[in-house]
């Protein structure tokens, strides 16, 4: 049994909270001197936390802002301008061992952002006294400041094969409420997390995920990753970027011969060199593009999560599936290029909705998005964005960046 939180608990005078935190506490808390932000563990939901970060540092100026993030992403908050401090913890660590660190260092706040059970378990074991969070998946006595769920938030819903079987059939009209929800200005997922900054007197209005890269950095990762292709071309390259992977599956991957030709017609058409990016479970399918493509140079599974960033920094634009480098190559303000299929631009997409920089594709299909990994039927989301389309947004993608 986890002890007893060592500080303030609810009012006896309010009423209980119920588990799904329709309401929050009334009782205040100070403002925070040392504050402790949960990070996600998703590399794409953590470049869509970073507004909410940034709108924390703005509202709190004078507190220690630090994040609890696992190892994997520590790289990505190298040189951000809302935190103070970072606290990378590994995979194998438990909430016991990561309660005793955190307890050690004093916080008196903690804001969770992902909805995890560990999470406010981790919090609460630390005895930090201010605990704010959603109170979800059974939670709630583990928090004591309970933010309010949005009302305008909208829920990723599978679609089973019946059903996308039924709305391309014809049997079954498209869920007009859901895409009218969508088409909120509050609807992407940015907001999650600003909507739980705003608990701690942040400014809940949207701007987009910014990561940060010093001059520094970019001439190191360029000297090492594209050093040797540019002594042989023996000059600088214009270099586009390629992803094209999906860590969560195929219905996210635009197939992979459009990639090949696609890159091939670009660089006749604009001379550029491609770098291809992917983690290891991706080093055969970008080494099947580079073997195709003139020009390529493939660094999948040969990055850390640092050089990553810098190098789609480096990018003049990048063609990507809807995956977490996509969000990296937005915040560094590189425009990407996006063939959309079982997702959702609109809650999910790079930026923020509408900023013109960036191509997010997507056919009229009646079962899209379906949130599937894999698509039941004929693919029809992702094969129908044809490769004349991409080449015509990708050039007019690279026209932002000079």
């Amino acid at each position: 049994m986890a002890p007893a939180p060592s500080s303030p608990s609810p009012s006896p005078a309010d009423p209980p909270v119920p588990a799904h935190g329709s309401r929050i506490t009334h009782h205040a808390s100070p403002a925070p001197t040392r504050l402790l932000v949960r990070g996600v563990n998703w590399l794409g939901d953590a470049v869509m936390s970073t507004p909410a970060l940034l709108r924390l540092r703005e509202a709190l100026p004078q507190t220690h802002i630090a994040l609890l993030t696992h190892e994997k992403l520590a790289g990505l908050w190298e040189q951000h301008p809302a935190l103070d401090e970072v606290i990378p913890f590994a995979k194998g660590e438990n909430v016991w061992q990561i309660a005793r660190r955190l307890r050690a260092a004093n916080f008196d706040t903690a804001l969770l952002l992902p909805n995890s059970f560990r999470s406010a378990l981790e919090a609460c074991l630390a005895r930090i006294p201010h605990r704010h969070g959603y109170a979800t998946h059974g939670r709630s006595l583990l928090l004591n400041h309970h933010v309010r769920p949005r009302a305008d938030a909208v829920a990723m819903h599978k679609r089973s094969a019946a059903e996308v079987r039924a709305l391309t059939d014809g049997m079954r009209a498209p869920d007009a409420d859901f895409t009218r929800r969508i088409a909120h200005p509050t609807a992407h997922h940015v907001h999650q997390y600003l909507h739980l900054a705003a608990a701690l007197g942040a400014n809940p209005a949207a701007q987009a995920p910014r990561l940060s890269v010093m001059a520094g950095e970019q001439a190191r990762v360029r000297t090492a990753l594209f050093g040797k292709t540019e002594a042989q071309a023996g000059r600088p390259l214009t270099w586009f970027g390629l992803n094209p992977g999906a860590e969560y599956g195929p219905a996210k991957r635009w197939p992979v011969e459009n990639f090949i030709a696609a890159a091939r017609e670009l660089h006749t058409r604009t001379g550029c060199a491609w770098v291809i990016f992917g983690g290891p479970a991706d080093q055969a399918l970008a080494e099947q593009i580079r073997a195709a493509v003139p020009s390529a140079l493939s660094v999948a599974g040969r990055t850390t999560l640092r050089e990553l960033v810098v190098a789609l920094s480096l990018c003049r634009v990048v063609l990507t599936n809807d995956t977490g480098p996509m969000h990296v190559a937005a915040a560094v303000g590189t425009p990407v290029v996006v063939p959309f299929g079982s997702t959702s631009p609109e809650l999910t997409g790079p930026g923020l909705p509408g900023d013109p920089r960036h191509r997010l594709l997507q056919s009229a299909v009646p079962c899209a998005p379906c949130f599937l990994r894999e698509c039941p039927i004929d693919f029809r989301c992702m094969k129908t964005i044809t490769v004349e389309r991409v080449l015509r947004d990708v050039i007019g993608a690279a026209q932002w960046r000079t």
